[in-house]
């Protein structure tokens, strides 16, 4: 075994994590769209916030990302404390390096990262800063083994082991058949003595295919300077997963999505059908709860313990309590507490809050509303801009007329309220506690506590109406 290898499963160490450089200011022109491919959304994470977190969580004592022209877009979505650095036009890893010298003075070591390889975590992180101080080198660099080496830069060995030289291959002319041969390539992630690597990088020409400043190319230069330059070789197939185009955004999605769906099962969660189900990186899941197939659970969802969710059920940044059920229904933006049952067939709408025990039934809409404790909304009924007490039971087809044309107005039913049928609220309006309405009530008027609203118009029946109607009929046939 290489004396530089990895094992399968990184750990974390005592040892004091660097500053941790992240290259995004590649236009990412192959994936063909206006927004900026660190922005592309991977799991319900940009992609730049997938190392950014890994540097974050192994304990970086610094984070810098190098954005391009869309440095702007770009920081609206860093956590606070991550510091830019501008590579504006972009020329090259080294370039970019280059560009947050000011940004990493005083730093004794940086680990630098790509923004467009997302299944970086901070074990490998803590990994690398281990073997990078363990080394005593002024490089180390990640490689790994492959079969079929394609175009990534071959690392090429002196006799000791340690690396003498990364070889770019995009480009016609760039390598030698010899050095084409090489099955060790470079993973694109390194870590670096601060101050060797910034006296090297200024001396990197571009003398390449593509005109640019390589990060690479500082490797001969350090070893001129008598540095020694380790290599870490890895067998995580994941970490050099780049992203260049959509379809490998979709190759490395279906590796995250596994990757997260397998740490929920691992906490305890069933997935009943994981080629259905897609969960965002940052969801959280109870014990004991269940997702049955394709539902999707997305941004910032919280579930507890002993619920379930699904099947045919999409949850955006929702809160979902303990003992809870939702089926065949799409939430947004809500919260569902303790034993509360939704669905099927229900959306649940921003601003919605079901309280402990409710119940939104069979082809419900609610919004921007309270239900109480225990309330009940069986079927088929909208219910907007409301509060709905405790123990409320509102018949099938109970709308609320929140909108008048140009403002939206609050309906409040009381406490243990009880509507009939196809009644319609018409706001703003309070329906006391413990008070009823009758079937087919357009209801206009407050209600007062424990009163029956009714308000419909007289029923009438017309004798004869069905013969007078047939003889219509027949006379229009002549």
């Amino acid at each position: 075994m290489d004396r530089y290898h990895v094992p399968d499963h990184y750990h974390q160490g005592a040892v004091k994590i660097p500053s941790v450089l992240i290259m995004a200011a590649g236009r990412g022109t192959r994936m063909r769209s206006r927004l900026p491919k660190v922005l592309h959304p991977l799991c319900g994470r940009p992609l730049i916030l997938w190392p950014v977190e890994a540097a974050r969580e192994a304990g970086a004592e610094r984070v810098v990302v190098v954005v391009g022209s869309e440095g702007e877009e770009v920081g609206r979505v860093l956590p606070p404390g991550t510091e830019i650095a501008v590579q504006d036009p972009p020329a090259g890893t080294g370039d970019a390096v280059l560009a947050a010298r000011e940004a990493l003075a005083g730093a004794s070591d940086v680990i630098v990262l790509s923004g467009d390889h997302p299944l970086i975590d901070a074990g490998f992180v803590t990994a690398l800063a281990e073997r990078h101080a363990a080394s005593g080198a002024a490089a180390t660099v990640t490689t790994r083994k492959l079969a079929d080496p394609g175009q990534y830069g071959r690392v090429v060995r002196e006799p000791g082991g340690d690396v003498e030289r990364i070889v770019e291959t995009k480009h016609p002319g760039d390598a030698t058949a010899e050095e084409l041969a090489i099955k060790e390539v470079n993973a694109g992630t390194y870590a670096f003595a601060v101050e060797p690597l910034f006296e090297a990088l200024t001396k990197v020409g571009t003398d390449n295919a593509q005109g640019e400043v390589y990060l690479g190319d500082v490797i001969p230069l350090l070893r001129e300077k008598g540095h020694r330059v380790a290599a870490f070789l890895t067998d995580d197939e994941h970490i050099s997963m780049g992203i260049n185009t959509r379809a490998d955004l979709a190759d490395v999605q279906e590796v995250a999505r596994r990757q997260i769906l397998r740490r929920h099962m691992l906490a305890g969660v069933t997935i009943s059908d994981p080629s259905s189900t897609f969960i965002d990186v940052d969801v959280k899941i109870g014990e004991d709860s269940t997702v049955e197939p394709f539902s999707f659970l997305k941004g910032q969802v919280e579930v507890g313990s002993r619920s379930t969710v699904g099947p045919l059920t999409t949850l955006i940044d929702s809160v979902i309590g303990d003992e809870v059920s939702v089926v065949h229904s799409h939430l947004d933006a809500c919260e569902v507490l303790d034993g509360c049952t939704v669905g099927p067939f229900t959306r649940i709408r921003p601003g919605t809050k079901l309280h402990d025990r409710a119940k939104a039934g069979a082809f419900v809409e609610i919004k921007n509303s309270e239900i109480g404790e225990g309330a009940k909304i069986p079927h088929l009924s909208y219910i907007g801009d409301a509060d709905v007490g405790e123990g409320a039971n509102l018949g099938a087809s109970t709308i609320t007329a929140n909108y008048d044309g140009r403002r939206k107005h609050r309906t409040v039913i009381g406490r243990h309220v009880r509507t009939g049928v196809h009644t319609s609220l018409v706001a703003p309006l309070t329906v006391g506690d413990d008070s009823y309405t009758g079937a087919g009530s357009g209801v206009t008027d407050d209600v007062p506590r424990g009163a029956l609203g009714i308000a419909r118009a007289r029923q009438t029946n017309i004798e004869g109406y069905a013969e007078r109607d047939e003889a219509t009929e027949d006379d229009n046939k002549r």
